[in-house]
């Protein structure tokens, strides 16, 4: 199915929703007290492709270092909130773009009508989030345990508690680890929700098996036309999220831009140390924004083959390897060579 258009929400200079492309995000993991580490992450991030940060705001001292992050980067920054409104009212008051609230977990319905009258006030969107990890008790009696009906309707509780209150600049998000149900949540709150959906698998794990479910849970719901921003959650640098998150929208023709690289398996043909060498043409790749296929095979047999429908790509032998663009064999070089003569064609792709 494809999802209707969802209402638009701007977030510092980032629009989503409506037409708007799907906005990439993710979070710091150092201090946000210590503005110094949080910022060089930051840059970091934003280099390798981040749209939207968010940082955890526990303290009144990291609600205040957002006022002096915000002056060194260059993307919107999302206040994340667990338990004290206080710290939401003031991470609005230091220039937060938007804020990520649980209402459930913030205190009584004036605690919440603080700070929606406080985002009301600065025209920050609220982003209201729900775990499947809390749950309300009464929604897990009713469903008997933990269900996608009972985070949706969650989710909707919150959302309607929030209009109630006279604000409707929303972003609706509900995660769970456990990717079926993440995905079944999602296509039931589609056809419910207005607002835009920040889309993940939460707590989804390391890097292996992390971006296993985050790729194959962000895959169905991002295939079926639901998702307007996306995270996904590994445990470990950051920056692997976006690699991630970047691959997972090209790979569905969601996003353009950026080498895709393709290298076959290894098998008893390959001579030359072709893991090594695949990652180490991944890596390099990363530097170039050029919309273009890249491929590397193992053996001389079936790389020309293989590599065709790459625009350009290296193929080892014995010792050596060919260089092949658009199909075509160019040279034959070194195998010492390949990767500086790969680089070179890189560098001079639209000369």
């Amino acid at each position: 199915m494809l999802r209707e258009k969802t209402k638009e929400i701007k977030i510092g200079d980032v629009i989503i929703g409506g037409n708007h492309p799907i906005a990439i995000q993710s979070m710091t993991n150092t201090p946000t007290e210590d503005v110094e580490a949080t910022v060089a992450q930051i840059l970091r991030l934003e280099k390798a492709g981040c749209e939207i940060i968010r940082c955890t705001v526990p303290t009144l001292e990291a609600a205040a270092a957002i006022k002096e992050i915000k002056k060194q980067i260059h993307i919107p920054l999302v206040a994340d909130i667990h338990f004290d409104y206080r710290m939401a009212i003031a991470a609005i008051e230091n220039g937060a773009d938007k804020i990520r609230i649980n209402p459930g977990n913030i205190g009584s319905r004036d605690r919440v009508q603080a700070v929606v009258d406080k985002a009301k006030e600065y025209h920050v969107p609220i982003r209201v989030g729900v775990n499947s990890g809390s749950l309300e008790k009464p929604l897990i009696e009713k469903y008997g345990g933990v269900t996608a009906e009972g985070i949706v309707e969650s989710a909707l509780d919150k959302v309607k508690m929030i209009e109630d209150m006279g604000y409707d600049n929303l972003v609706v998000s509900i995660k769970s680890s456990d990717v079926l149900m993440c995905v079944k949540a999602h296509e039931l709150i589609a056809s419910q929700c207005p607002y835009p959906l920040h889309v993940g698998i939460t707590e989804a794990g390391t890097l292996y098996s992390g971006n296993i479910k985050s790729s194959v849970g962000l895959g169905i719901i991002l295939h079926e036309g639901i998702g307007n921003t996306i995270r996904v959650s590994l445990t470990g640098d950051p920056v692997e999220e976006i690699k991630t998150a970047k691959l997972v929208l090209r790979t569905l023709g969601l996003r353009k831009g950026g080498i895709e690289v393709v290298s076959c398996p290894t098998c008893g043909r390959t001579k030359i140390n072709l893991i090594e060498l695949a990652n180490q043409v991944e890596t390099m790749v990363s530097e170039y924004p050029l919309d273009i296929k890249v491929a590397v095979m193992g053996c001389v047999v079936n790389g020309p083959g293989e590599a065709k429908e790459a625009d350009l790509g290296i193929a080892g032998g014995i010792g050596e390897g060919l260089l092949i663009k658009k199909g075509e064999i160019i040279k034959k070089v070194p195998e010492t060579e390949l990767l500086n003569t790969l680089r070179w064609e890189l560098d001079n792709w639209n000369k």
